[in-house]
């Protein structure tokens, strides 16, 4: 990678082009995410915000560019990086129970093939705990709300105990104390050092909920600490003013300057 990318840096991402059927999604992506952030990634629908953490993680061939992981590919660090993909994405009518589906966050730990012993679950247990979902263990995952099955993914990735973690859209269609519990939950994920980048969309509630945000329209338009990054002049050029919310995004980024 180039000299300007630092290997300390969690994720480093140099002139990344993603492109369907020739056409660009995401066009010269260049950015670097330091460690130890809680990242909010914003910007409009189709703007590549999914394809970025797709790609990332190799789910999607790139046509250009480098992704590194403090400084190194991501077949060697698969171990110390979650994802918390979309819920909607996963296939709720599969026969697993909530423990079980946490419990996949420690397959690499303890590798394919072998034993799933008593202290996998009992991790897998307090990683329910940790979400409020330890009741909810053999309960099948089909049987729960969507607020609980994201409780229920937000766990897994728990168990995993990764140094980096990419989630989704988690608080997509979730109430309002399922969405303050997450918010819990990443706060104590960056308390014990991790990073943690988010798919997020509701605007207001980005200085509230994020210390670094990445504003993205097929490019990184700016990328930075909230408190200086996300402006009105940076989510005017991100949004084109196509939004009533960049009003309400500006007030909360006034008030919580205020506080």
């Amino acid at each position: 990678m180039g000299e300007e990318h630092s290997p300390a840096s969690a994720v480093s991402i140099h002139d990344l082009t993603i492109a369907y059927h020739r056409r660009p999604v995401l066009w010269d992506v260049d950015l670097d995410i330091p460690e130890g952030r809680l990242v909010g990634m914003v910007g409009p629908n189709g703007a590549g915000k999914s394809t970025l953490i797709r790609a990332a993680l190799g789910l999607i061939p790139a046509a250009s560019g480098l992704v590194r992981f403090w400084g190194r590919p991501y077949a060697e660090m698969r171990r110390e990086i979650g994802y918390v993909p979309q819920r909607e994405s996963v296939d709720w009518d599969f026969p697993v129970s909530a423990l079980d589906v946490v419990t996949m966050g420690v397959y690499g730990q303890i590798g394919w093939g072998r034993p799933v012993r008593r202290a996998h679950r009992d991790r897998a247990r307090q990683a329910l705990a940790r979400v409020g979902m330890e009741a909810y263990a053999h309960r099948q995952i089909r049987q729960l709300s969507g607020g609980q099955q994201q409780r229920v993914f937000l766990a897994r990735a728990l168990a995993q105990d990764a140094r980096l973690y990419f989630m989704d859209e988690p608080f997509a269609g979730v109430d309002a104390a399922t969405e303050a519990a997450i918010v819990t939950t990443l706060r104590e994920m960056q308390a014990a050092g991790r990073t943690v980048v988010v798919v997020h969309h509701d605007l207001p509630t980005v200085p509230e909920y994020f210390d670094w945000v990445i504003l993205l329209n097929m490019r990184v338009v700016a990328a930075g600490p909230t408190e200086t990054t996300f402006s009105p002049e940076n989510l005017q050029k991100t949004y084109g003013g196509r939004l009533s919310l960049l009003d309400q995004a500006a007030q909360a980024l006034a008030e919580s300057g205020r506080r």
